[in-house]
Parts: C-alpha cells; structure tokens; sequence
C-alpha cells in the first residue's frame, strides 16, 4: 500500500500545477484578434456600381473585422473613414461625423491596422505616390495603406443620397467636390491586386481625413508636403454578403469614371 503514495503525490503536484496554470492564464485577458491579417470586405464593387446601395451590415459589427478601412454608407450617403478603430462620415455638405454602432453600410473594406513598414513621403502627387508605393509593395497582396502628414493640397468628393437608386457611375455625377490647401492630416489607403477586378478596385484607393476632423472624403487629388507612408501587407481575404445580394456588373471603364473627378460637370 505504501508504494502507492509516492506516484500518488506527484499526480496531486501535477494536477496542482495544471489548475494553477490553467487560473494563472484565465485570469490574464488574451488578446487575440480573429481577423489580423485580414482584409475583410462587405459585398463586390459591381454589386456597387448596379446600385445595390443598401444592406443590413452595421458598422458595429464591422468593427469586429476591423479598425482601419474605408466604404460607404447606405443610401450611397457620402464616403466611409475608418481610423484608429472610429469610423466617420463625410457627407456633401462637407462635414465630417461621427458614426453610430447602428448606421449600416452596402460596401466597406477594413483590417486590423498593423504597420509593417515605414517611409518617409515629400512632394508626390497623389499619382506621383502611387508610382512610389508600387516600388515598395508585392502587387499581387492587399495593402492597407496610411499617409500622415501635412499635404500643400487635397482635393475630395462626397456623393449625396438619392433615390430611387441608379447605377453608380451615373449617381457619382451629383458628387460634391472639396479642395483643402495645406492641411493636416492621413490618407487611408486600400491597395487590391488586378486578380480582385469586379470584386473590389485594383490598384489604390484613398479617402482624406483631416486631423481636426472637419475635411475628408474620397480623394480625387492630393500633393503632399512631408509625411510618413505606413504599409501594412494584409496575405487574408474576408467577404461578407448581404442576405439579399445580387452580383451586378459594370461595363469597361465604369469603375474608372467612378473613382476619378468627371472630365465635364
């Protein structure tokens, strides 16, 4: 009988331990984030550009994919600015608010912020900068992108809500234009690789946040003074669809139309 207590004791040091352990880890809150390395995204760009512009997504539970991104509202009701885990509304009165929890988006595109690289950014045109972050990045991954600085010139666009909903190359027509000289402040950046084509925009795309909160918008033009480019590699796709989505479509240089500033207004 006596032969057992030895193996007994260290079953009873082991089981001690265990539990110990196991109280020591429970009670330190871990901080483990699903979607890192994420890019999470809420509907297609044609199902977009077909004038699907509502969708029950709340930016809460956008929030749970992501602190740094960009989108729209429903009703196409001006331009989504996610940053630093608070997302804004530029509206056409040129505006910038705060968002609430149950305001709901048809198309938005986040990730969990997380800075892979830095470079420091003077005197590039927002084409100029692109060429410059090609040089820097794989083309064939997603990048969230920031530019924060101070910029000589921003120029940005708002769409106002409009119903009944048309397609979005024609409701881009009523966009209300901004321009800003010397402000502070970030680019919010999404670059997708060309293979995303219909699903999202290949190549960049910018919204402008000013640091006092009261200028922003998708960016149409922007000449940068001096700033620091932060890119962060993203390897993960998320999609998220709305219940009722319908995939749409878009002709041959409709989402160029979309993205840039009308030739004629």
């Amino acid at each position: 009988m006596n032969s057992d207590k030895p193996s007994r004791l260290i079953l009873c040091l082991f089981l001690f331990q265990t539990l110990s352990l196991y109280a020591v880890e429970k009670s330190v809150p871990q901080q483990i984030t699903p979607f890192a390395e994420t890019l999470t995204q809420i509907s297609t760009i044609n199902s977009l550009m077909a004038g699907n512009f509502d969708s029950a997504f709340t930016f809460g539970e956008l929030k749970h994919y992501g602190d740094f991104g960009i989108g729209t509202f429903n009703s196409l009701d001006g331009e989504m600015i996610a940053l630093d885990g608070k997302i804004y509304q530029a509206r056409v009165d040129g505006k910038i608010y705060s968002t609430p929890d149950s305001a709901k988006t048809p198309f938005s595109t986040v990730t969990f912020f997380e800075p892979d690289e830095k470079f420091p950014v003077t005197g590039f045109s927002l084409e100029e900068l692109k060429k410059f972050l090609n040089d820097k990045i794989n083309t064939n991954f997603f990048y969230a992108i920031r530019i924060d600085g101070d910029f000589n010139y921003v120029k940005t666009r708002s769409v106002t809500s409009q119903k009944p909903y048309p397609p979005l190359v024609d409701a881009v027509k009523k966009q209300v234009i901004f321009e800003k000289k010397d402000v502070r402040g970030t680019l919010v950046g999404i670059y997708c690789p060309d293979f995303m084509n219909g699903l999202n925009v290949p190549g960049y795309h910018f919204h402008f946040l000013s640091d006092d909160r009261s200028f922003g918008g998708h960016v149409l033009e922007a000449k940068v003074n001096h700033a620091t480019a932060t890119i962060d590699k993203t390897p993960a796709f998320n999609m998220l669809l709305p219940a009722d989505f319908s995939p749409g479509g878009s002709k041959k240089g409709d989402i160029d139309r979309v993205e840039k500033e009308p030739t004629a207004r």
